[in-house]
């Protein structure tokens, strides 16, 4: 499942297509500005974004400039009219031109989105696609944050060893202090349903009481 960050300003007027590629299986997150749109980039992980230029009070070439020089490698589609003059350097992938369809903007998004990363690493039925930040296991597939791609990094390069909770908290949290245990055990919690058909009786991911935890593959 792809996941879409869409930059759309308080000033739209053109047709709403996110609903409409929700049901296409798109996750999409929204923000409204250029800067919440860098603010979120690290937590949403996104693989495409979409500009709405028309919503907004300039044509959007900052904005592609900032996301370009703190994720260069981040696809950017752009909605605009025809009226709309971009320079030659425009950081965007794609300029789409009002009025067009939704099957046209769906096209365009399959056209450039990335494929599968080169960067894979496994572990028993386990992939973990580094650059798409996303974990397939079995019939599973889905995206994780950056916090849990290092977590479960962390246990795919030490399969069947106790890794214990401290060592986690400094290696993933950078810090010594493990008095919040809460934080450790919501993040297994998410990555268990990634990646375990039953996230509540776990295959891979096991609890080592009083210890830590213990991938087995």
């Amino acid at each position: 499942m792809a996941i879409l960050l869409w930059i759309e300003g308080t000033r739209a007027n053109s047709p709403a297509f996110i609903p409409g590629l929700r049901k296409k299986g798109y996750h999409i997150e929204t923000v409204q500005t250029g800067s919440q749109a860098l603010a979120c980039l690290s937590d949403v992980g996104p693989d495409l974004v979409v500009l709405n230029a028309l919503s907004m009070r300039s044509n959007g070439s900052r904005i592609c400039k900032s996301l370009h020089s703190q994720a260069n490698d981040l696809p950017i589609l752009v909605i605009a009219d025809q009226n709309s003059h971009y320079p030659e350097d425009f950081c965007a992938d794609i300029i789409l031109t009002m009025p067009f369809t939704i099957r046209k903007l769906y096209n365009r998004i399959e056209r450039i989105l990335p494929g599968e990363g080169e960067q894979i690493m496994r572990a028993g039925p386990i992939r973990l696609d580094l650059e798409r930040k996303k974990v397939v296991c079995q019939k599973n597939e889905s995206r994780l944050t950056p916090r849990l791609i290092l977590l479960l990094k962390a246990f795919m390069e030490r399969p069947g060893e106790v890794i214990r909770r401290e060592q986690l908290f400094r290696q993933i949290w950078e810090t010594d202090y493990i008095g919040d245990t809460r934080t450790l055990d919501v993040h297994i919690s998410w990555l268990r349903h990634a990646i375990e058909v039953d996230p509540r009786n776990p295959e891979y991911l096991i609890t080592v009481r009083g210890v830590g935890y213990r991938l087995d593959v």
